[in-house]
């Protein structure tokens, strides 16, 4: 029952997750868009932190992980973000719901495959500004984007001895971005002079990119365990097919919707974004059956990315940093007669360089994390709830800060597959 479930399930959030918008934040104008996957709920809820081994649960971030797997594994989850957005004049909110993963973990004595397709990145903002010269004449401008990349995947683990495992995947990220500038200007009485512009910008995305993962662990004792993980991810190319066009537009009264007159193609250059490399090492200490914490620091070469086009003159790149600290605790995990005790409870926190500088300023983005694992009766399989209390940006130089509360829903179905048969 629980396997008809799954392919039901995988076949519709499949399909949304090509159509989905996953962003509210200006910022994802810049680059290809906001960086959605941090993990499943229960990396997230933890930092984001990827060093802690699992036997039940998929760790999609590092690929030395899926030897760790001891039943298959099908691991999805969602997001609800509420967001915030503030300059120094004025706020707004936004809501999304989004999916953030669908994986499946095989494991196969020493050897753990894992497969799955993940929405890597969005593009979704819908903003405006207006401005009034000292003759009168407001000119309104409005922003819009959207779209983003999804990446496939498909890797596997290999456990070298019992406290060694090496990893690799590969990746294939596609996709396309669409963003619209619209420019209006209108005289002291409130009607447009002249007509007015539109740009519309499009770039469609595709690359390969590889993923590298080490995992150890050992025992201090008869109940700690300590633990270190390593991933590196290489630079590489993700080619971008661009397209552009401009046309006179008219405006709509009371809003701006337009009337579009000829639409003029405009050649501009293909693009190749230099994906940046990434390594990411952390370490752990704990009672895996009781409580676990531990840290983590990545480093991003993002000072070689770029933006889709090269017309683009406020914004540059540096390398990028994040430092993850987080854990969990089971009171008893053998409990009959309390739910509650058998419940997994998470926690972390994360700061983190973007590398994205606009106007000078550097982004960045820190966050506080929470979550529960809730085990389903009578099976190995569970329910993975996160909170993420966040904020990114900053309101100087004319810039958007952002503070969002993202609740997460991860679920983890783990059982036996492909077991032979004993009796006809």
């Amino acid at each position: 029952m629980i396997k008809k479930i799954i392919v039901s399930i995988s076949l519709l959030l499949s399909l949304v997750s090509f159509a989905q918008e996953g962003t509210s934040s200006p910022y994802s104008f810049y680059g290809i868009g906001d960086v959605r996957f941090k993990g499943t709920v229960e990396n997230r809820s933890m930092g984001g932190m990827s060093v802690l081994p699992d036997s039940i649960h998929l760790n999609i971030m590092n690929p030395a992980m899926y030897s760790s797997l001891k039943l298959t594994s099908f691991a999805l989850g969602g997001n609800v973000s509420v967001d915030k957005l503030s300059t120094d004049s004025q706020s707004d909110k936004a809501n999304r719901t989004t999916l953030d993963y669908l994986a499946l973990g095989l494991p196969l004595k020493k050897i753990g495959v894992g497969f799955g397709l993940v929405p890597y990145s969005s593009v979704g903002y819908n903003v405006g500004s207006s401005a009034t010269d000292v003759n009168g004449i407001r000119t309104d401008n409005y922003y819009k984007g959207d779209g983003g990349l999804n990446k496939v995947f498909v890797g596997f683990g290999y456990q070298i001895t019992k406290n060694l495992s090496l990893g690799a995947d590969a990746q294939y990220n596609f996709g396309k971005i669409n963003t619209k500038n619209i420019s209006l200007r209108f005289d002291a009485d409130g009607n447009q002079i002249q007509y007015g512009t539109r740009e519309v910008n499009t770039s469609e995305a595709r690359g390969v990119n590889f993923n590298t993962g080490i995992s150890f662990h050992s025992k201090l004792n008869k109940n700690i365990t300590i633990f270190s993980s390593a991933t590196y991810t290489p630079m590489a190319n993700l080619m971008l097919s661009n397209g552009r066009n401009l046309a006179l537009v008219q405006a709509t009264s009371g809003s701006n919707d337009v009337a579009v007159g000829d639409v003029v193609d405009v050649t501009v250059d293909n693009t190749i974004l230099k994906l940046p490399s990434k390594f990411t090492f952390g370490f752990g200490i704990g009672d895996t059956k009781k409580w676990v914490v531990g840290s983590e620091i990545t480093h991003q070469g993002t000072s070689t990315f770029g933006n889709r086009f090269n017309d683009i003159t406020n914004v540059s790149f540096g390398n990028a940093t994040k430092y993850s600290v987080g854990g969990y605790y089971i009171p008893n995990y053998k409990s009959y007669n309390n739910y509650f005790d058998k419940v997994v409870y998470r926690g972390g926190f994360r700061y983190e360089n973007t590398g994205l500088i606009i106007n000078d300023q550097s982004i960045k983005d820190s966050a506080i994390t929470l979550g529960l694992g809730m085990p389903l009766k009578g099976t190995f399989s569970n329910i993975n709830l996160g909170l993420e209390l966040g904020n990114r940006g900053t309101t100087t130089a004319g810039l958007v800060k952002e503070n969002y509360f993202n609740f997460s829903v991860g679920l983890s179905f783990n059982d036996q597959w492909f077991v032979k048969r004993k009796y006809n």
